[in-house]
């Protein structure tokens, strides 16, 4: 037999060789961002997202409902898995999770309906005392109203036609107050319908797409994306709920000790606003304006009330919170801004709690997937 051996200055690459090569091209490729080369892809893509947003805005009543309930259910899947573990079907545990929660919100609102009847009483008895606060500010506004007066004058010129205006039929507050009641509703039985079955569920559509998907690589990285979403959104969740009872719980000993009265609702206050970023305590520093002024006769005294909450927030939002949350994402503060505003447009109030969560798993799953990476950097803090 004639035995045929390889060359002396080519020799047989090894196993131990080949395996940190091929983990080296395959690091190489997941570093990389690759942006795409085709004009035609972003058009396509740009009507894609305008197709979808449109889908979103119409059908705001349906879709609304389930993203809240798909946000809720990462919030409360670690504690269903916990009462799982305690050896309780897991259709008992999503139950009771489910009730503690609806327990929690109706607890919530009958604690606050009696302070906020008895402010709303006191609003038009403390109109001369914000009248005499706001003494400085007549000049200011009386120079906008002539402006603004000037400017009809010169649009109502002679010789234009007045307008037809059609007459709208109104439907009156009751019937308004009464379809708007129906609307949250409708949405809240099908949050709560859809948050239970998503509970019960657990893993079950996870295991769907990964028995779906052909390759190894693939289910690998559904998993990942999934295990990763589940544990970045809700340590947010969970951090960002713990932070605002912190901060309502401070801003009502702050509000007690000031003299304001009603701690209990401001500390409520402060702990739902502080779900939206940025916008939510702007406008809870513009509610303790107002409250200072109409309980206070001094300007100082009035303005004590939202420097306090206004410090609170500082020390909240620019320290402790930025440092819990730096390790699991960091977000552009401008995109967040810009993510607020949009979703506040499309679905309201709702939009704008869910803007942040939506945003941040936009980055998770943009940043597994290569197509998808340029964009993911790009939304990065």
């Amino acid at each position: 037999m004639v035995s045929v051996s390889a060359p002396p200055d080519h020799p047989p690459l090894s196993p131990v060789q080949e395996v940190p090569n091929a983990a080296l091209t395959e690091a190489a490729d997941e570093a990389e961002m690759p942006l795409p080369s085709n004009p035609q892809t972003f058009f396509l893509g740009g009507i894609f997202a305008l197709g979808v947003f449109a889908a979103l805005y119409e059908a705001s009543s349906v879709i609304l409902p389930v993203v809240l309930a798909f946000v809720l259910n990462l919030l409360l899947q670690p504690a269903v898995r916990l009462l799982v573990r305690l050896h309780l079907p897991r259709a008992f545990g999503a139950l009771v999770a489910v009730l503690l929660t609806i327990g929690t919100l109706v607890g919530l609102v009958a604690a606050l309906s009696v302070p906020a009847a008895i402010w709303a009483k006191r609003l038009p008895e403390g109109i001369p005392r914000l009248e005499a606060h706001l003494v400085v500010l007549q000049n200011p506004i009386r120079a906008l109203q002539m402006v603004i007066q000037q400017a009809e004058e010169v649009a109502d010129a002679p010789g234009q036609k007045a307008s037809i205006m059609p007459v709208r039929q109104d439907l009156g507050l009751t019937s308004a107050l009464f379809a708007g009641m129906r609307a949250v509703l409708d949405g809240l039985f099908t949050t709560v319908v859809v948050l239970y079955f998503l509970l019960v569920s657990g893993d079950t559509f996870l295991r769907r797409i990964v028995e779906v998907l052909p390759r190894f690589r693939d289910k690998r990285q559904a998993v990942d994306i999934s295990q990763q979403i589940q544990e970045d959104i809700s340590g947010y969740l969970v951090t960002i709920t713990a932070m605002n009872a912190a901060v309502g719980v401070v801003t009502a000993t702050a509000m007690y000790l000031c003299g304001l009265g009603d701690p209990v609702l401001w500390g409520a206050t402060a702990f739902l606003l502080n779900y939206i970023p940025i916008l939510g305590p702007l406008v809870g520093t513009c509610i303790f304006v107002l409250a200072g002024m109409l309980s206070f006769e001094g300007l100082w005294w009035a303005l004590l009330p939202p420097a306090l909450y206004f410090g609170i927030h500082l020390i909240e939002g620019e320290t402790l919170t930025p440092m819990l949350l730096a390790r699991r994402f960091t977000l552009n503060p401008v995109l967040i801004i810009l993510a607020l505003v949009f979703w506040f447009w499309m679905w309201g109030v709702p939009g704008a709690i869910l803007a942040v969560p939506m945003l941040a798993i936009l980055k998770i799953v943009c940043d597994r997937l290569r197509p998808l990476k340029a964009l993911g950097h790009f939304l990065e803090g």
